[in-house]
């Protein structure tokens, strides 16, 4: 009797453990399957055939500029924006015990929106490039970047500075994001009203988020970071699945919990800060992956970190293959599509029931 008892817990774990492995297999695939129907559609459909033949630069010289120098980095960073950012999300929602965490309500999007709109206002970021209907530009990218991407970390600091004083209290924390956000938003509409009309649509334009400004060395430096944060959070996954019992738990089993919670936002908001200084805003991908695949794999980090980040690039992938879809050849903003599909989905998952606390 007692081996028939240990034979059903086996085989009830190995049945939990295989579904969890299912669903990231599962989305491995719908991944590369969105990735190649990305780079095959748009303006001008190339065939599958054709783009593999780009990829190599042969075939039609036309079809390796659309391919290579276009679609291609736009998809790379797709799958690199949004492993990162939902990776981030994933953690801050644990650490901070909160399930609104991310580098959007922290602040650190809107830190990062100050500081191009900083670039673009004083250090000619943007100007005027044409007659046409897509002239108004941010023509310094990297010093855009570099600006956005500094004050982004700024927000992270004072975050973490405000944590450290208060003993990294997760409310500490989670206020201090909300009252960064509300101070750099009003900083940003301040330098709108007295920028001119040229600097006031190039930070628009910025805000608005393009997967397609990123440059390949952007998508390599933060493919880089993006990897890095991932190695350090797996690394921590049974950290992270202490806290989910508690602080005082986690402390019983060894964890030093004010260390995993600073260094921890260190790296998430590092890596989301990264990302937004190349894309502008994209909200709600850290926000509303790791809550998608709470369904699926619960709570538990070793299935958890790697569903949620690949969920995040699925939603990214499909969120651009839209904006460059729905009324092609334009490009609507990526910043607007991901709220306008995100926005809906969270309230759906929140009338479900869904929490930050649901069981496996």
């Amino acid at each position: 009797m007692v081996n028939q008892k240990k034979t059903a817990c086996g085989v009830n774990y190995d049945q939990y453990i295989y579904r969890k492995i299912l669903t990231i297999v599962i989305l491995v695939i719908l991944t590369f399957l969105t990735a190649l129907f990305a780079i095959t559609a748009g303006s001008a459909d190339i065939p599958v055939t054709e783009v593999l033949k780009a990829l190599f630069g042969l075939g039609a010289a036309k079809n390796v500029l659309v391919t290579v120098n276009i679609r291609l980095p736009r998809i790379l960073m797709a799958i690199v924006g949004g492993i990162g950012l939902a990776a981030a999300g994933c953690v801050m929602q644990s650490i901070l015990k909160n399930p609104l965490a991310s580098a959007s309500t922290l602040g650190i999007s809107q830190g990062a929106s100050f500081g191009a709109a900083i670039a673009i206002t004083f250090l000619g970021g943007g100007t005027v490039m044409g007659n046409t209907a897509d002239a108004v530009t941010v023509n310094n990218p990297y010093l855009t970047s570099i600006c956005a991407f500094i004050t982004s970390m700024f927000v992270t600091f004072v975050i973490l500075g405000l944590s450290k004083a208060r003993k990294a209290s997760p409310e500490t924390m989670i206020l201090a994001g909300v009252a960064l956000s509300s101070l750099f938003a009003g900083a940003t509409a301040l330098l709108q009203y007295f920028s001119s009309d040229v600097q006031m649509a190039a930070i628009v334009f910025w805000t608005f988020g393009d997967l397609g400004r990123a440059s390949m060395q952007n998508i390599q430096v933060a493919a880089i970071v993006t990897a890095g944060a991932l190695i350090y959070f797996m690394f921590n996954r049974w950290n992270y699945n202490a806290l989910e019992c508690g602080e005082h738990t986690a402390t019983g089993l060894g964890v030093n919990v004010s260390r995993v919670r600073l260094i921890g936002m260190t790296v998430a908001s590092l890596t989301a800060a990264t990302i937004v200084s190349f894309v502008g805003i994209i909200n709600f991908i850290g926000l509303i992956a790791p809550h998608i695949m709470r369904r699926f794999v619960g709570n538990d980090y070793r299935y958890l970190l790697p569903a949620s980040a690949l969920m995040g690039a699925l939603m990214l992938l499909i969120s651009d293959t839209f904006a460059r879809l729905i009324i092609s050849p334009i490009i609507l903003p990526i910043g607007a599509i991901t709220s306008f599909l995100g926005a809906p989905l969270f309230l759906y998952l929140i009338f479900k029931g869904v929490s930050h606390n649901a069981e496996n």
